[in-house]
């Protein structure tokens, strides 16, 4: 691999790092999400360190260059975060529905006992 373009994607890689703990810290992304983000720009960058590692994973998986693999990796790297998301939204639906239920419930709780005041 070229100096230039290990420095550069050596540069990608700790800015992505540094972008995400910088999130977390600040509260804007949370720790659960931040996983697969840090471990991927941390892979990255090992790839990038050693390169000869990525060549072997190339061969590994029966893929022609060392950038189809980093492509592979992008579309499976995409592919848990969706999974991820999936997950999530699934648990926010379900407690979206249990609030809604719980609120029908308190609400004719609430009607019940102010028809039973107004008949006192």
């Amino acid at each position: 691999m070229p100096l230039q373009q290990k420095i550069f994607a050596l540069t990608v890689c700790m800015i992505v790092f540094a972008f995400t703990i910088e999130l977390v810290r600040r509260r804007r992304l949370r720790e659960e999400y931040s996983v697969l983000w840090l471990a991927t720009s941390a892979i990255m960058f090992v790839l990038v360190l050693k390169y000869d590692w990525l060549v072997a994973l190339t061969g590994l998986i029966g893929a022609g260059l060392p950038t189809t693999t980093l492509f592979i990796g992008a579309i499976i790297f995409l592919m848990l975060i969706a999974v991820q998301f999936s997950i999530k939204v699934s648990k926010l639906t379900d407690q979206v529905k249990n609030l809604a239920q719980e609120n029908a419930l308190l609400r004719g709780e609430i009607e019940n006992v102010s028809r039973e005041k107004g008949e006192s």
